[in-house]
């Protein structure tokens, strides 16, 4: 008999496994997960829990592929350069292929605090896989506020560490790290490199807390602070303890970083050399009339999700929400500028 794929089959290694057995299956099928940032941590995550069966999976992203993603983001291949999709679409069709048994929805847009909350209400916990600061207090703001558990996890080099928190019972991410690090002290992927080894490793980390959360068995969750160096292979866990009551986020309920009043309108992004532009509140562009009007000053192409611009050394990406992230500088004076200039503000 030929096996279909949507008997137990699929998930029968899993399901045997005996913390998980077939009632952790059940509730793994059921789960409602969102994975934030889609990039090497996020892949692999994503990857994982739709392997593993997970019932729902939102995917957030603001990005498109690079050529530099393909060493360590695994839902992405040569052929995705080519298609011009955000990343969060690429990676959603490829979900789609490994099991097309489970929902999976998928988000190209930029993560501030203005939809933070609609995008982790309905979902039972949240997976970090983000490569910057202000996203992940964001992020734990929303987390705290709503009682919704997320995993952070973190990569440079090849060192990382990963901490599950649980509001209510564990310290959130302002008590372990009051605030986050100013620009300029913090090693970035463009000064201190990563290896795909380590982003395995840390993933490999968070997946396993995901499938705890969604399994019930929060009696095995990490913790601790939990970090390794894959090159040395040197681990420690550090104990955290109970939650700080004069944290500012889950003692005071204060959420500096969900309250602010709007987004920043430039940040630059890590590992490129490029600026994103945000605009408030958001536009609605007609990408195929940008592309008219772009078409006499430099070389254009669009599809359903974005716009892509070239001119004087610059490489623009146009989304529909007036988006745009502007390859050629790391200035955001100067980023701006060329979005007034092309776009306009």
């Amino acid at each position: 008999m030929i096996e279909t794929r949507t008997t137990p089959a699929r998930y029968q290694r899993q399901a045997i496994f005996a913390p998980i057995g077939p009632e952790g299956q059940q509730r793994i099928q059921r789960a409602r997960v969102c994975v934030i940032g889609v990039g090497a941590l996020g892949t692999h995550v994503a990857d994982t829990l739709a392997r593993a069966g997970v019932g729902f999976l939102r995917i957030v992203d603001r990005d498109v592929p690079e050529l530099t993603n393909l060493q360590r983001q695994i839902l992405f291949d040569e052929s995705d350069l080519d298609a011009g999709l955000p990343k969060a679409i690429a990676a959603a069709r490829r979900l789609s292929a490994i099991n097309s048994e489970i929902e999976i929805d998928a988000r190209a847009i930029d993560v501030n605090q203005t939809n933070i909350e609609s995008l982790i209400t309905d979902v039972d916990f949240v997976i970090d896989g983000t490569d910057n600061f202000e996203i992940r207090y964001l992020l734990n703001d929303a987390c705290v506020k709503l009682g919704k558990p997320w995993i952070y996890g973190g990569v440079i080099g090849s060192y990382g560490m990963s901490m599950t928190i649980l509001p209510g019972e564990t310290p959130c991410l302002r008590c372990v790290f009051p605030d986050p690090p100013p620009p300029g002290e913090a090693p970035t992927c463009d000064t201190a490199g990563v290896i795909g080894p380590a982003v395995a490793a840390v993933a490999a980390i968070e997946s396993a807390e995901a499938l705890k959360l969604a399994t019930g068995a929060r009696e095995n969750l990490n913790r601790t602070l939990l970090s390794l160096d894959i090159w040395d292979l040197s681990f420690d866990r550090i104990p955290l303890g109970a939650p700080n009551p004069e944290c500012p986020c889950c003692g005071r309920r204060q959420f500096e970083f969900l309250n602010r009043e709007a987004p920043s309108h430039t940040t630059q992004l890590c590992g490129r050399d490029a600026v994103q532009v945000l605009v408030h509140p958001p536009a609605r562009i007609t990408l195929a009339s940008l592309a008219e009007r772009l078409k006499p000053v430099g070389e254009v192409g669009y599809n359903a999700y974005l716009l892509r611009f070239r001119t004087d050394g610059y490489d623009l990406t146009v989304f529909p929400d007036g988006r745009a992230i502007i390859k050629g500088t790391t200035d955001p004076v100067e980023a701006r500028s060329v979005y007034a200039r092309y776009i306009g503000m």
